[in-house]
């Protein structure tokens, strides 16, 4: 699971659960694999992602690499920081691990990639 994934995820569909986001993570396998760089599409994604989610999620899994805490002004034209961003979104892949819902506790797990938020009848 990437982590512009886990940007997308919540908890929300739960009973009692009023916002649900943004979810924990608990990696126990975390890989980085290059990705072909598209400043392009990083620069258009940036608006839809919420930067302190992701940043909180790249320090909770240790993957920080130089990234900034806020979007800079005219990231567009910042080659460095789209880098970063492309990095973090896109090349580190959460293998193994659970997302956990903030309000909750609930844990759903990610295995070979690929979250579980399926829900049990009474929790829906």
């Amino acid at each position: 699971m990437k982590l512009l994934t886990h940007n997308m995820l919540t908890s929300k569909c739960m009973k009692a659960v009023t916002v649900g986001y943004p979810l924990g993570i608990n990696a126990s396998d975390v890989r980085v694999s290059e990705v072909d760089f598209n400043p392009d599409f990083v620069a258009k994604i940036i608006p839809k992602i919420d930067w302190t989610a992701l940043w909180n999620a790249a320090e909770s899994i240790g993957q920080l690499e130089g990234l900034s805490q806020s979007v800079p002004e005219n990231y567009e034209n910042d080659q460095d920081f789209l880098k970063k961003a492309h990095h973090v979104l896109l090349e580190i892949d959460i293998i193994n691990g659970e997302l956990i819902c903030p309000e909750t506790g609930r844990k759903f797990p990610i295995n070979n990639g690929i979250p579980n938020l399926l829900l049990n009848e009474d929790e829906v």
